[in-house]
Formats: structure tokens, C-alpha cells, sequence
């Protein structure tokens, strides 16, 4: 059998690792083209500025999720070593039925409601980061559609803005400067995609992360309250056993009892039928001694 040691929760700290280490490669590329990114960030310092600030809340709130595990961890295994820990936000119903000192056991019913409750709760946690991931991939496709849409527009102007029958040069320096703001829309449209494409594929890779963390955090938890579990029931089981055996000596006590009871009764039947005999017998010699005939009994 495992030892308890087997059912301690190990730390998230290997999945904050990883995330750190992709935010800072993440930084790393962004410091190398800070001049093209600048470039484009300004095409549209509005709604380019928007997908930034929703990556990075995306940013925040997948380290918290993985943070968070912390404090839910160290009061699982702090039952195991009897030192006191933070009242969990997770576990909450779970603390709540087994109390502060974790001694109230916990049947298959309580414990299969409570991992249900934990699964929700782990889930709910992750549907804001799922949400901007997909806001982020909205918002680009809305500067794209945005810088479409100026485009089709400003290369409209420049057609309707030419006039026939003048020279050709004219002609050619009026379209060269009417397509500057068609230009200016598509440059809209890329950035915006470009930002809002580049930010989902951060906060994709820190949720798959999280998921990983909270995924490996609900198995070991289901380990642990399961060997919790079975452990439990063991001297249950023995007692059980041992009822059982009790009661088996009972019925073969009762069993032998009976027996003895028989047995004496029929030694007492014996005991009078001898008794019996022998006071017929003693009738018969006394009558022969007195030379009288024994009457019929």
C-alpha cells in the first residue's frame, strides 16, 4: 500500500516556470522589433491600444489562476504534517464538512459531491481567459474588417476625384496622393489583426498552462481524498470482521448449549429408568426372601 507521503499535492511552481519563461521570450522579440512594432502600434493607437490592455489582463489573470493553487495545496497538505493553514477558497466545501482539524471522514457520496464542486469552480475560473482569448481575435478582426472598410471608401474618393482630359502627369500625382489614405486603412486592418492575432496566441499558450496545473491539481486531489477514503473504511472493515466472528461464537455457544442440555437430559432419563430398576429389583429379593411370591407391578 502507499505510503501517505505517495498523496501529497506537489507545487504548481514548474507550470509558473514555464509561463514566466514565455513572457519573457515573448518580451525578448518585442525589444528586437520595438521599432516595427511601435510603427504599427500607432496606425490605430485606439483599438490597437485596446487588444494590449486585454492581453495583458488575460496576462494576469492566468498567473493568478496557477497562484491561487498555492494556498489550496498547502492547506491539503498541512493535515498530513498538523500545522496550521489558510482557510482555502476551492476547498471551501470540503473544509467546511471535514472542520479545522480534518477528522470528520468523508463518504463516497460527500466525496464525489465535493470534486464535482472543485471541477466547477476550476472551470469557472478559466472561462474570463477563454473569453479574451477569443475578444482578442474579435478585436482584430474588427480593425481589419474597420481598415477594409476605409479602403474601399478612400480608393472610391480617388477614383471619383480624377479628372479626364488633363495631362498625364497631373493625372498620375493626384492618384499617387488620393491613395494615400486607402494605404492608411490597410495598414489599419493588418496591425489591428496582427496585435490581436499575436496577443491570442500568448494568452492560448499561459491557458494551456493553467489547465495543465489545474488538470494535475484535481488528480492528485482525487488521489488523496480516495486513499483518505479507503483508508477509513479499513478499520471499519475490521470491525466488521470482527462482528462477525462474535457473532459466529455466539451461535456455536447457543449451539453447544443445547447440546449439554440434551446430554443431561438424557443421562436423567437414564439415571431414573436405573433407578427404577433397581427399586424393582430390591422388591423382587425381599419378596423371595420372605417366601412370598411377588405380586404382579
Amino acid at each position: 500500500m502507499p505510503e501517505k507521503d505517495d498523496y501529497r499535492l506537489s507545487s504548481p511552481t514548474i507550470f509558473l516556470v514555464r509561463m514566466v519563461v514565455f513572457l519573457i521570450l515573448v518580451g525578448f522579440v518585442a525589444a528586437i522589433l520595438h521599432s516595427q512594432i511601435e510603427t504599427a502600434f500607432m496606425a490605430n493607437p485606439g483599438l490597437n491600444g485596446l487588444i494590449v490592455a486585454a492581453a495583458a489582463l488575460g496576462v494576469l489573470l492566468a498567473l493568478t489562476q496557477v497562484a491561487r493553487l498555492y494556498r489550496e495545496i498547502a492547506w491539503v497538505n498541512a493535515h498530513d504534517d498538523g500545522a496550521p493553514a489558510r482557510l482555502p477558497a476551492l476547498l471551501a466545501p470540503m473544509a467546511r464538512i471535514v472542520g479545522p482539524k480534518g477528522k470528520a471522514p468523508l463518504s463516497p457520496q460527500i466525496l464525489r459531491l465535493v470534486l464535482d464542486s472543485v471541477a466547477t469552480r476550476l472551470d469557472e475560473s478559466r472561462e474570463t481567459s477563454r473569453y479574451l482569448t477569443g475578444l482578442l481575435v474579435f478585436l482584430g478582426l474588427l480593425g481589419t474588417f474597420w481598415g477594409l472598410l476605409e479602403t474601399v471608401g478612400s480608393i472610391g474618393g480617388v477614383i471619383a476625384s480624377l479628372q479626364g482630359g488633363g495631362e498625364t502627369t497631373s493625372l498620375f500625382n493626384d492618384l499617387k496622393s488620393g491613395l494615400a489614405r486607402p494605404l492608411a486603412g490597410m495598414s489599419l486592418a493588418f496591425t489591428s489583426s496582427l496585435f490581436g492575432l499575436s496577443g491570442s496566441l500568448v494568452l492560448g499558450f499561459l491557458d494551456l498552462q493553467a489547465g495543465q496545473a489545474q488538470s494535475r491539481f484535481y488528480t492528485e486531489l482525487e488521489d488523496r481524498l480516495s486513499a483518505d477514503l479507503e483508508a477509513a473504511r479499513a478499520p471499519q472493515g475490521a470491525q466488521q470482521d470482527s462482528t462477525e466472528a462474535l457473532e459466529g461464537l455466539a451461535t456455536g455457544v447457543q449451539a453447544l448449549v443445547r447440546h449439554m442440555r440434551q446430554e443431561q437430559q438424557m443421562i436423567r432419563d437414564w439415571v431414573e429408568a436405573q433407578a427404577e430398576r433397581q427399586a424393582r429389583l430390591q422388591a423382587v429379593v425381599e419378596a423371595h426372601l420372605s417366601g412370598e411370591k411377588p405380586g404382579p407391578r
